[in-house]
């Protein structure tokens, strides 16, 4: 579906931010891309996105190249979700895409209602941004991808910041959503509920990957990296080890 070949960048005061990078994503895969702060993983998706031209190496989606293929075909979200909301009401916001596509404006809110309604967002219709927590706006911006209707959700650290309620409401989202999806987060809690295969990178380059939980049981490559296993990782590890002792 997405194919990421030997991509590398560097940004203008020369440091390179990725050093060669491949991954593949499949048809309704859950890919987590995981690394400690400055390891890559927004650079990565701001180019799976078509948000920075790739200077060296290939991503094709479908077989095809180009930014506006990317762009057509791939939502990203942020680390920071007030660079996304931007109207003056939630509704507003969410239609926003479904307008400048051409619908007409009653329709592209009932959508708009419809997509809010979905998320269990639907009291948040008429509130302004800056009346949302955190958890309501990451939602939110989860709606506005969901108008655009895009094939990937690329989403940047979509649990940054967000208190336990809120970040559990984004994960049964990501869980049950059929969308495929490239999650980039230093949050291996987050990535072993949500995904089935991880890629960790590190100073710019794919260190190592595999199937979940497998790689996150890796301690050496782990610490190499600057993370820590994830709970769900280290208690499925300690049942193992008790179930070889026990009589």
């Amino acid at each position: 579906m997405l194919e990421v070949c030997n991509l590398r960048y560097s940004y203008p005061d020369g440091h390179e931010a990725l050093r060669g990078v491949s991954l593949t994503l499949h048809e309704g895969e859950k890919l987590a891309v995981v690394g400690a702060n400055g390891s890559g993983k927004s650079t990565l998706l701001l180019h799976i996105a078509g948000a920075l031209e790739v200077q060296s190496g290939r991503i094709t989606f479908r077989g095809c190249e180009g930014s506006d293929i990317l762009r057509r075909n791939i939502g990203l979200t942020f680390q920071n979700a007030d660079d996304e909301i931007l109207m003056p009401s939630v509704i507003e916001d969410v239609a926003f895409s479904l307008i400048a596509g051409g619908m007409k404006l009653s329709q592209a809110h009932e959508h708009a209602g419809e997509i809010l309604a979905s998320l269990g967002i639907s009291h948040l219709a008429m509130r302004p941004p800056h009346r949302l927590s955190g958890g309501e706006k990451r939602l939110v911006t989860f709606a506005g991808l969901l108008a655009s209707n895009p094939e990937i959700l690329a989403l940047d650290e979509p649990t940054a910041g967000l208190d336990p309620k809120a970040r559990r409401r984004v994960i049964n989202f990501l869980r049950e959503s059929d969308k495929a999806v490239i999650l980039a987060t230093h949050d291996l809690d987050m990535a072993f509920d949500i995904c089935g295969r991880a890629v960790i990178l590190h100073d710019g380059a794919v260190y190592a990957e595999g199937a979940l939980p497998e790689i996150f049981m890796d301690i050496e490559t782990l610490e190499a990296c600057g993370l820590e296993m994830p709970l769900a990782a280290l208690n499925d590890m300690l049942t193992g080890a008790l179930s070889l002792i026990s009589p």
